[in-house]
């Protein structure tokens, strides 16, 4: 989730405290698409237009797979929902230096502009 001037949209999660980029489960019926634009909605307060999948990433502690999309703002402001003690935009900088590597490459990714990417980590590093 990127602004105009290159900032990027992160929340700090509320159960373990990390910064992470927006996202959660899909509803049954609901498209990818959607699905991230109501979850950014959700939990930031910010609404997205979805431009493209940009990785797709395995947790193989835990078995999830996430499916990151690069997406731009078009409205909102910031406030952070029951699952985020905060919403901030930050640097591309600070997020990869504030962001667990398995979380920060999803940022790194999505501007590379080379993806799709396929990565596998265990919630915190790549493997």
């Amino acid at each position: 989730m990127f602004r105009d001037d290159g900032r990027v949209l992160a929340i700090q999660r509320s159960d373990d405290g990390r910064w992470v980029p927006p996202g959660g489960v899909l509803e049954l019926s609901e498209r990818p698409a959607d699905g991230v634009a109501r979850e950014v909605l959700e939990e930031a307060g910010i609404h997205v237009k979805v431009d493209q999948l940009t990785g797709v990433y395995k947790n193989m502690a835990r078995g999830i797979v996430t499916l990151a999309f690069r997406c731009f703002a078009t409205g909102g402001d910031t406030h952070p929902a029951s699952e985020a003690r905060q919403v901030s935009w930050l640097t591309v900088d600070e997020a990869t230096r504030d962001m667990v590597e398995a979380r920060a490459v999803r940022i790194t990714d999505a501007l590379s502009g080379d993806g799709p990417f396929v990565r596998v980590h265990d919630g915190t590093r790549l493997l």
